[in-house]
């Protein structure tokens, strides 16, 4: 059973913590938040000891593996110091999205769990569902066939203060660029456009809300991602269609349904995710990515096969680096291969 410590304990390192708390393969054994009310009230919670530093938690706890969900500037910055003390304690590593906002520390921090031979993962959960394993399923089986194209859309409403112009496609979109690459592979090209949405005139609120984002794959493939923060959240949040020469998929939320459209006939098949954990919610897809990770580690998986390992993440964020390039550019494409910051 993997000893499992949880840095960051506010909504998300909750989530986290329960996750692990729930589940048969781990013990949570420690929490840890530079802000002591959300420490101490994750320890009662949890009913284990809590810590104000990450560095004395895992050397008095020794943990076998760490959830980091710290936040930060465009919430990413904190996670940078946190990995690199757990990866260099010998801690295997589930962080949370985006890896960094810092290409250079993202690239370190994965090279640095390569090196050690440690699993190094993200929270890339929207594609953690039973429905998105069906679909994978149907390509596997060459339902699908030779890709065509792939369009993607994920939409959220955030109005508050957020940190910089660019927050919307580095917080929201790991999450729609990792599912454009499960099912299409890497991203040779993109051209982005954005817009301000007309009810965020005051400077405090004022970001790119609204994004659309042209892509080519490496495959010849195109594809097409629409994102925003501008839609309350409601039922579905979520849309993608994935299109080959044998068939179609789409999915309505990634943790609901699949839908297969052979191009053989005008039957369709339908995967819809039945009560998952005793609810189904959101959460569950948390639930689930967490404890593939812990599954993935007890079965001696190499680092390298991890599903959903750090390097994926961090070629979803260099996928939307290139697309703010792109916006700084007028529109031009940018080859994503070369943005290293």
């Amino acid at each position: 059973m993997l000893r499992v410590c949880v840095i960051g304990m506010g909504p998300i390192g909750n989530i986290h913590s329960r996750a692990y708390a729930d589940c048969p393969e781990a013990e949570l054994v420690g929490v840890c938040d530079i802000l002591e009310d959300r420490a101490k009230a994750g320890g009662e919670k949890f009913n284990v000891p809590y810590f104000l530093d990450a560095e004395e938690m895992l050397e008095k706890l020794k943990p076998d593996l760490c959830s980091v969900a710290t936040g930060g500037f465009e919430y990413s910055s904190d996670h940078y110091l946190p990995t690199m003390q757990a990866l260099k304690s010998g801690c295997h590593v589930l962080g949370e999205k985006p890896i960094s906002n810092d290409l250079e520390l993202a690239l370190e921090m994965v090279e640095t769990a390569e090196k050690l031979g440690l699993c190094y993962a993200i929270d890339l959960n929207h594609r953690f569902t039973p429905a998105a394993r069906q679909a994978k399923q149907w390509q596997n089986d060459g339902r699908i066939g030779d890709l065509l194209f792939c369009n993607m859309a994920l939409w959220i409403g955030k109005t508050m203060p957020l940190d910089s112009i660019y927050y919307q496609l580095k917080a929201l979109n790991p999450h729609s660029v990792d599912i454009m690459r499960y099912f299409m592979g890497d991203v040779d090209e993109v051209q982005c456009y954005a817009m301000t949405a007309p009810n965020r005139v005051d400077e405090g609120t004022k970001i790119y809300s609204t994004t659309s984002v042209n892509m080519k794959f490496k495959n010849g493939a195109v594809g097409h991602l629409t994102s925003s923060y501008d839609i309350v959240r409601g039922h579905p949040m979520e849309r993608c269609e994935v299109a080959g020469i044998n068939g179609r998929v789409v999915f309505e939320d990634m943790w609901r349904q699949a839908t297969l459209y052979p191009a053989e006939t005008y039957l369709k098949e339908q995967y819809t995710n039945p009560v998952f954990g005793g609810f189904r919610d959101f959460d569950d897809t948390f639930f689930d990515r967490i404890h593939s990770f812990v599954r993935d580690i007890n079965a001696g998986v190499k680092p390298e096969h991890i599903d959903g390992k750090a390097r994926d993440g961090l070629e979803a964020s260099r996928v939307i680096h290139a697309a703010i390039e792109s916006i700084k550019c007028g529109g031009k494409p940018v080859k994503v291969e070369n943005v290293t910051k």
